[in-house]
């Protein structure tokens, strides 16, 4: 081998040796950068575990507040809104006269501002067939009263007083379609006479349909059911949310059933209000000039419909607005569960874009959304068949 050729040689693993130190560096470099990286975010993950475990205690500590928050509002709340709210309640007393005696009449009442003066709202069967009205308020002062309105189909009445300006202290009303199931509920009255009497409740479900003696069959529409405890002489009093406000007004108990009660809705209240003042009276019930009744499974398999929810016609009243858009009623008795039905008539499904599921839905329906005169389409189901028919609402006649 030749001078040469080892110079060469010695060239060649130079650059050899030179090459993989290069490398080696690089490997290094990339190592110390990688590493450095993953401190950084070693780091940064260790500072993210100690931030959420300040958030997770912050919000234990925001939910602990809330809460001790809310135990002292409920525990103060009633007392103060008794408070506020008392003042605005009555007892309505007066005579009922019979055919062989005369019973003193009880009640409550609540007071209300209508333009520029005050009135006492109550239920219409607190003061029907009533004489001699007198109006009790919270000071214990009581005043001769007299019925300025009243509708029977909304179980309302408007009385005035000739007590003096200063005993009036109006309650603020709502809108019960605010109210949703669970809500609380408060109501003030004089049950069995035991004045300023307050109990509290939930909503246990609404659009209810409530009828009575006086309405001459029809329903009292969209009622609020409440477990808010009432009795008789909380009839007419106010039933209230947990501000304070009216979102109903308290009027009848299924006797003996340890907790159900009714309240006529503060939407009809402020709907009815305005004409009971200035006419005395509200004649703005919608009418179909119909008779029916619920469908359920039983009904349904038995008449041979194709759906078992609905209201299906019994009786179209003559000349009425149904009868006058060409509703058909049953055309064959028979007997369901121990229970005369007709069949063969129309079964009403909807009334415009609102689902019809029972008598409740009708009532509801109709009060909140139409008024005589208006048109509406009705979706019914006739021999199996969906049609829908427009019935222009007549006025319910009087009771």
């Amino acid at each position: 081998m030749t001078q040469e050729t080892v110079v060469i040689y010695s060239k060649h693993w130079l650059a050899v040796f030179i090459m993989i130190g290069l490398i080696s560096a690089g490997l290094i470099v990339s190592f110390l950068l990688l590493y450095s990286q993953l401190t950084q975010l070693n780091d940064k993950v260790e500072s993210l575990d100690f931030a959420v475990k300040r958030l997770s205690e912050d919000v234990s500590r925001i939910k602990n507040a809330q809460l001790s928050q809310s135990i002292v509002y409920f525990n103060l709340s009633f007392t103060e809104l008794y408070e506020k709210t008392i003042r605005g309640v009555v007892m309505v007393t007066g005579l009922a006269k019979s055919f062989l005696s005369e019973d003193v009449g009880l009640g409550s009442g609540f007071v209300v501002k209508h333009g520029a003066s005050h009135y006492i709202l109550t239920n219409y069967h607190v003061v029907r067939n009533v004489i001699n009205l007198t109006v009790t308020f919270y000071n214990g002062e009581s005043y001769p009263a007299q019925v300025v309105g009243t509708d029977p189909y909304s179980d309302l009445a408007v009385l005035n007083s000739t007590a003096p300006l200063e005993l009036y202290h109006p309650l603020n009303m709502t809108f019960s379609s605010s109210l949703k199931v669970g809500d609380l509920v408060i109501a003030i009255g004089n049950p069995f006479g035991l004045t300023g009497t307050m109990t509290t409740g939930v909503v246990s479900q609404l659009g209810r349909t409530i009828t009575s003696e006086f309405t001459g069959g029809y329903a009292i529409a969209n009622v609020i059911q409440t477990s808010a405890p009432i009795n008789p002489g909380n009839s007419g009093g106010p039933l209230l949310n947990a501000k304070g406000e009216v979102v109903g007004m308290n009027t009848a108990i299924i006797r003996d059933s340890q907790g159900v009660g009714f309240a006529i809705p503060s939407n009809t209240i402020l709907r009815v209000l305005p004409f009971l003042v200035e006419t005395g009276g509200y004649d703005m019930h919608p009418w179909l000039g119909l008779r029916g009744i619920n469908v359920n499974y039983y009904i349904a398999r038995a008449a041979g419909l194709n759906v078992t929810y609905g209201w299906l016609i019994q009786e179209v009243i003559p000349e009425g607005p149904s009868d006058k858009a060409g509703l058909k009623g049953g055309t064959k008795t028979i007997t369901i569960l121990g229970t005369e039905i007709k069949v063969g008539g129309d079964l009403i499904i909807s009334i415009d874009e609102h689902p019809i599921k029972n008598s409740d839905d009708i009532a509801r329906v109709l009060e909140e959304y139409t008024y005589p005169g208006k048109t509406v389409n009705l979706t019914i189901i006739r021999e199996g068949r969906k049609l829908v028919v427009p019935v222009t609402l007549g006025k319910r006649p009087p009771p």
